[in-house]
């Protein structure tokens, strides 16, 4: 049988503390997580020469995503994911429902539209809107690289064959975190989305929904009377179902959290425009023309880009300066 690369480790806190990941592939990732790291800050701080301040939070929640990469890549977790299928889950929970949502609120697409220069703009804004972006980040796609990838790797053999060809588990990881981050970008809403938007209260059904399928893989995994695979046992893989399926409460209550913040807000803002609308349309009289309507609310990032450019680019062409109240 091929080697696993990681043999059986006790889990003792010598271990936990000392046995992190130091071949090619988790140095590969640290060295790139690095480098996006330092392009962040520095265009926080090019954004703060400008006089213009970017949310701390949002700097605080895209460091913590790189950090839980790391984490589950090149530390300890990743180590005993060869003797405790415990941590296998862990190491798959901080890849798919832990980075990728703490990145989003880092809103990293609106801090490169606000930094970059023209060609890189005009670059990225052309990819977000062309054909095969809107292919991968459709609701389908990112349910299939999601759930459907996760049921066919903990219900299948091919978490046996991935845990004994480590460079095919390497790209299943790299896989669950791009599921995961096409997943949770239109969830959070905090970067532009040029295809399939999504209200709140989809956003909310679409975790529920989500949250059941896991529940269900959970329950299945406890449910096994062998091993889910060849360096498990059976007591380390029902431990890890019941990881699996506890955790998908936790993750549902967090993320349910600033949806529904951003569903008050936006209630809040709407609330708001509509009062100074109705104000200033009893001020000036029977006789003013009518405001037009609003069809839908601006995201943050197209106020802001509207702020810097007097438009936004969308699907059907730019939006037009909002009038003054």
């Amino acid at each position: 049988m091929p080697a696993t690369g990681m043999g059986h480790v006790e889990f003792t806190l010598h271990s936990a503390l000392t046995r992190w990941q130091w071949s090619a592939f988790p140095l590969c990732m640290l060295a790139l997580l690095v480098a996006v790291a330092i392009w962040y800050l520095r265009a926080d701080w090019a954004l703060a020469a400008r006089g213009r301040r970017w949310p701390g939070g949002r700097t605080a929640a895209f460091m913590a995503g790189l950090v839980s990469i790391d984490i589950a890549l090149q530390s300890s977790v990743a180590t005993f994911t060869g003797t405790y299928f415990q941590a296998h889950v862990i190491q798959h929970l901080l890849l798919m429902a832990v980075a990728p949502p703490l990145l989003a609120l880092g809103a990293p697409s609106t801090l490169l539209l606000q930094t970059a220069g023209r060609k890189t703009k005009q670059r990225w804004i052309a990819l977000l809107r062309s054909a095969p972006f809107a292919v991968l980040s459709h609701p389908i796609t990112a349910w299939f690289l999601y759930f459907g990838l996760m049921v066919a790797f903990f219900l299948t053999p091919l978490i046996n064959v991935a845990m004994n060809h480590m460079a095919l588990m390497d790209f299943l990881n790299l896989t669950f975190f791009f599921g995961g981050t096409l997943y949770w970008w239109p969830m959070i809403g905090n970067d532009p989305i040029m295809h399939g938007r999504m209200g709140h209260g989809a956003r909310m059904l679409n975790i529920l929904l989500g949250s059941g399928v896991e529940a269900f893989l959970g329950v299945a995994i406890l449910a096994n009377v062998h091993p889910i695979a060849s360096m498990y046992n059976l007591s380390s893989t029902h431990a890890g179902g019941a990881l699996l399926w506890t955790s998908t409460e936790v993750v549902t209550l967090a993320a349910f959290v600033p949806i529904y913040l951003q569903w008050m807000r936006s209630e809040d803002r709407v609330g708001a425009r509509a009062d100074r609308d109705s104000a200033v349309a009893e001020a000036a009289g029977p006789s003013a023309p009518a405001r037009p309507p609003v069809l839908r609310e601006l995201t943050e990032w197209e106020l802001a880009w509207i702020a810097r450019t007097g438009s936004v680019p969308l699907q059907g062409g730019p939006a037009p300066r909002p009038e003054q109240g």
